[in-house]
């Protein structure tokens, strides 16, 4: 980072893309023109420079962002590198944090893939101004063999369908990524319809005509925008630069008589001209290309292009006997990729001023306060420093704001420890000249919003520097100590926390370490802790049988986690477990009737009883299945749930604008909450029941708006997607036996009842028995939320369920006044709020059991490139997996399939590796956490009629099913007992030697 630049000179920008489509060589460009010389341009490309690491180097992909600035056309750019894979998905939420501008790239032979959607949407939710890059356009020319015209379909194709995509995350279309490419790809969308969208939307994101799309080949060091051509052409056609722009994109062509640009009416029937982007722009790309790499190209166009744009290449490369060498040094002096992508950056991306006035609405989103707190001098010093971050005010008056990413290791080694005047600038000894660090100095990658960062906090840019103004990145050390992985700082206390970051997806990968000699306990506790704080993602806890659980988002991630244990933080060695699957419990439901599922608000007898051990309280439950789009809403938003049932309303609108959509600020976010509830309950009543069965319809949607004005409470941990419904207590309470009032409270929270109902009525009959029933309903709702969080199955959550529990309390023992009587039942039965629990969560569990359990295990969403000659390969190792496929098709222009499938994550470990064994490394596989499905499988099946009998066996023959097994193997692990026979062939024993 270099200090001097005004803040209008300066531009934060990350790169964003899907993994192996070319970011960290597009970096090695950037950096070798423009970042001091600190990269020789040869190696540019090769270097990877931006991969510091040696994992990254040796698996050639990127695990860590990591930034650098450049210096171009007097302009500060702050450039942060981010990984592709999904794995490491944290590492672009953090870039795409501190950046205010994206270059998104597309290779232009792959296309779009899943993660390109997952940074586009990474992209809109934080409110950057995006670029796209189309990278790989020699692939085209080179491996493709297509001509011209194919090559500009294919990339209008790709621009479309980049175009649609946010569109889509505009109107709120798609509330995940998985979504938008199961719909479809735009590539069913022929030309002539995408030339007639161009036409008539001018409101698309991403526009050639516009220069916000640059055409590049990473590897050979060029790319042009619109604009380069356009200035050479426009004396040609003797047009303005910014006429010329708009004619080199879409359907303008030259008219072959007059030689006026001309639209396709104004060519005339039977016209075989081609757009003006085809002839002006991709046909000399494509005679140049040919020409220098074919034996037998046209060799005197190199002298042409040479000539006519006055180039100056040494001698050494123009004559080199490699093709390639001689392609590459006229290309990249000839169409100089930095030149094109840092130009773009600076005309289509804003400075820190522009882009924090419209993102300080994700930033630090406005809060929903009473009027004595409007009123007070803390909450005015509040919005105060709103304004400031939302103006990049940089003045020495303004409060200081800075937003920490995340924290990261880096090697004492690696941190300069000297100026360039030979000063000492850092001193990590003591008086006594011992070394105060450890082997790894932790730096916060941060963002200044406001005011100016100074001495006191060492700063460090690509040079250590003594302070920073507004919207620069810096890297701070001495947080170490104080932040875990991200933090908002602040000069004064009366400031607003900024909003979360947003992850694509959450820890799924689960494993046990311990050091593999006990001594080593204690530096495997501090080396966790360490890598804790290193990781934005990872997630380290202690279960309940004391292992010590490391969470990951995948098996890369898991892999160089347990690396940086062992070499860096730890420094022990490790033994690892096999990984811990988690899974949901459930029951089948009642079928696809709607009504059916509801039969627990019209008084069905079809209920499980308990009773507490004195006696006097009778717990009663009816349990049904909640629709699955309701379950998904309620486990996806459960931040948004915590937040609203706390009563903390104001804080949930970041979160409701990044999954609803763009909602106005003055938009009331908790009906569009509602809204979504109502419609997923709809949408599966819709689904079920035909339309001219009008009467059923509205008769499930009446049961439906009352089921949802008595939800008691949610689980497990209060926020998960699970409901328990207050009990409907009139005509069911008399002077002997009073039902436990349940209290509406997460109902009346979201808005479905205006206050909590109370209705009893039997509250003057015994008002001590009805006081003390009031009393106990902590203790059912505890023993709902113990229930929920560990299934009978295997202890594990359940999900989508809704819970009817009515704990009947008698006046029995109510009239014993003595103290001794009362001490002695207690010491003989216990608490009897503890009584009340145990019953409930015991009735919840049994509930269960009763109504034909199911287990519930994690998807990924699985995106598979293969060639042909593997598909049966690529199918065989799926069907081993128990994957599901649900879309292929072959790449348009290409010998690769593209084959989407759903795996369980259970069978995810050592996928890719059997992938690459079974198809000699030609297939590649992405997995993304996609969604929870019901295993249909019964895990207590036994076959009963003839044909089961037949085809499964009789008695002990009967193997175990696939739910089975998952339940047994989960059981053991936690140490639960499991159904199995010791013995499974009595046979007599006999020793190996047998004697005749």
């Amino acid at each position: 980072m270099e200090l001097g630049f005004a803040q209008e000179q300066v531009r934060n920008i990350c790169i964003l893309a899907h993994v192996d489509h070319g970011k960290t060589t597009l970096a090695d460009h950037l950096i070798a023109s423009s970042a001091g010389g600190v990269l020789h341009p040869k190696q540019a490309g090769k270097m990877k420079f931006m991969d510091y690491l040696d994992e990254e180097q040796r698996r050639a992909i990127t695990m860590k962002s990591s930034s650098i600035a450049l210096k171009y056309n007097n302009h500060s750019i702050n450039l942060i590198d981010s990984p592709g894979h999904m794995d490491f998905c944290s590492e672009v939420s953090t870039a795409a944090r501190l950046s205010d501008g994206a270059l998104v790239l597309v290779d232009a032979v792959e296309g779009v893939h899943i993660q390109t959607h997952a940074v586009l949407r990474q992209a809109w939710v934080e409110k950057l101004t995006p670029c796209l890059v189309l990278n790989k356009i020699d692939r085209l020319i080179c491996e493709l063999k297509l001509t011209p015209m194919e090559a500009y379909n294919r990339l209008l194709t790709i621009v479309h369908e980049v175009n649609s995509i946010v569109s889509a995350y505009k109107s709120e279309k798609y509330l995940s990524d998985v979504d938008s490419i199961l719909t479809g790809s735009s590539s069913e969308m022929g030309v002539d319809e995408i030339h007639e969208l161009i036409e008539d939307d001018e409101e698309e994101m991403f526009q050639p005509q516009k220069g916000n799309v640059a055409f590049v080949c990473a590897l050979d060091g060029w790319g042009f925008t619109v604009g380069e051509f356009a200035e050479f052409y426009a004396e040609q056609f003797k047009l303005k630069t910014a006429a010329m722009k708009k004619a080199l994109w879409g359907p303008w062509y030259c008219h072959p008589k007059t030689g006026k640009i001309v639209g396709r009416k104004g060519l005339g029937e039977g016209s075989t001209a081609q757009p003006m982007f085809v002839q002006c722009v991709l046909k000399p790309l494509w005679q140049f290309y040919q020409g220098v790499l074919e034996p037998d190209g046209d060799k005197g166009i190199i002298e042409k292009v040479m000539k006519r744009f006055k180039l100056v290449v040494p001698d050494r490369e123009k004559n080199n006997k490699d093709p390639k060498i001689v392609l590459q040094a006229i290309m990249s002096r000839w169409l100089p990729l930095s030149e094109a992508i840092l130009s773009m950056v600076i005309r289509c991306m804003p400075d820190p001023v522009a882009a924090q006035a419209y993102r300080v609405s994700r930033l630090l989103p406005k809060r929903e306060v009473v009027d004595e707190v409007a009123k007070s001098e803390v909450f005015s010093e509040a919005e105060y420093v709103r304004k400031c971050v939302e103006t990049c005010a940089a003045s020495s008056e303004a409060p200081t704001i800075a937003f920490v990413a995340k924290m990261f290791a880096v090697p004492m080694k690696m941190i300069p420890h000297k100026g360039p005047d030979g000063d000492i600038l850092n001193d990590f000894t003591d008086e006594n000249g011992n070394n105060t660090e450890s082997d790894e100095c932790f730096l916060a990658f941060a963002r200044i919003f406001s005011g100016t960062l100074t001495a006191g906090q060492k700063i460090y840019g690509l040079t250590p520097v003594a302070s920073a103004t507004a919207g620069n990145v810096v890297a701070i050390r001495g947080l170490g100590h104080h932040i875990l992985k991200s933090a908002t700082l602040s000069s004064t206390k009366n400031c607003w926390p900024f909003s979360s970051l947003m992850f694509q997806v959450s820890p799924m990968l689960k494993v046990a370490i311990e050091p593999s000699d006990p001594a080593d306990m204690g530096a495997l506790m501090k080396g966790l802790r360490l890598l804790n704080r290193a990781d934005p993602f990872v997630e380290v806890s202690v279960s309940s049988r004391g292992e010590h659980v490391l969470a990951a988002a995948g098996e890369v991630h898991l892999e160089r986690c347990i690396k940086d244990l062992k070499e860096r933080f730890a420094k022990v060695s490790l033994e690892v477990s096999p990984p811990l699957v988690s899974y949901k419990e459930t029951i089948e439901g009642e079928g696809p009737n709607p009504l059916d599922n509801l039969k627990i608000l019209s008084g069905n007898t079809d209920y499980v009883e308990k009773t507490t051990s004195n006696g006097r309280c009778t717990v009663r439950v009816q349990v049904m299945k909640l629709p699955n789009a309701l379950t998904k809403l309620l486990n996806e938003n459960s931040d948004t749930l915590g937040e609203i049932i706390s009563g903390k309303l104001g804080q949930t609108y970041k979160k409701l604008e990044s999954q609803i959509g763009s909602v106005a600020e003055d938009d009331e976010p908790l009906e569009a909450f509602r809204k979504r509830i109502r419609d997923a309950v709809e949408n599966d009543i819709v689904s079920a029941i035909p339309e001219n069965e009008t009467d059923k319809i509205q008769k499930c949607k009446v049961l439906w708006d009352q089921l949802l004005e008595r939800i008691w409470a949610l689980g497990p941990g209060q926020v998960g997607p699970n409901l328990l419904i207050t009990p409907d207590s009139i005509g069911k309470s008399t002077e002997d036996a009073i039902v436990v009032p349940g209290f509406s409270h997460v109902s009346e929270k979201l808005g479905f009842v205006d206050d909590t109902r109370n209705s009893d009525s039997a509250v003057e009959a015994n008002s001590a028995l009805y006081a003390e029933a009031a009393s106990l309903a902590s203790s059912v709702v505890s023993g709902f939320q113990i229930a929920t969080s560990a299934g009978p199955l295997c202890d594990e959550p359940m999900w989508g369920l809704a819970f009817l529990v009515e704990a009947y309390i008698s006046s029995a023992s109510i009239q014993s006044s003595d103290p001794e009587n009362s001490q002695q039942l207690m010491e003989q039965y216990g608490m009897f709020t503890g009584q009340v629990m145990t019953a409930v969560k015991e009735a919840c569990r049994a509930a269960v059991l009763q109504r034909k359990p199911r287990l519930v295990e994690a998807m990924y969403f699985c995106e598979l490139n293969t060639p042909v000659d593997y598909l049966g390969s690529m199918y065989g190792v799926l069907a081993r997996r128990r994957a599901r496929v649900v879309k292929e098709e072959m790449q348009e222009s290409s010998p690769l399939f593209t084959v989407h499938a759903y795996l369980p994550v259970a069978e995810s470990f050592g996928f890719a590796d059997e992938l690459r064994k079974w198809t000699s490394g030609s297939s590649s596989a992405l997995l993304v956490l996609s969604h929870w499905e019901q295993l249909m499988e019964d895990p207590f099946f036994v076959p009963k009629t003839e044909e089961e009998i037949e085809e499964f066996g009789d008695g002990s023959s009967v193997v175990q099913n696939t739910a089975r097994k998952l339940i047994d193997a989960v059981r053991r692990r936690k140490g639960l007992p499991v159904e199995e026979k010791v013995v499974q062939h009595a046979t007599k024993q006999r020793t190996l030697a047998r004697k005749v």
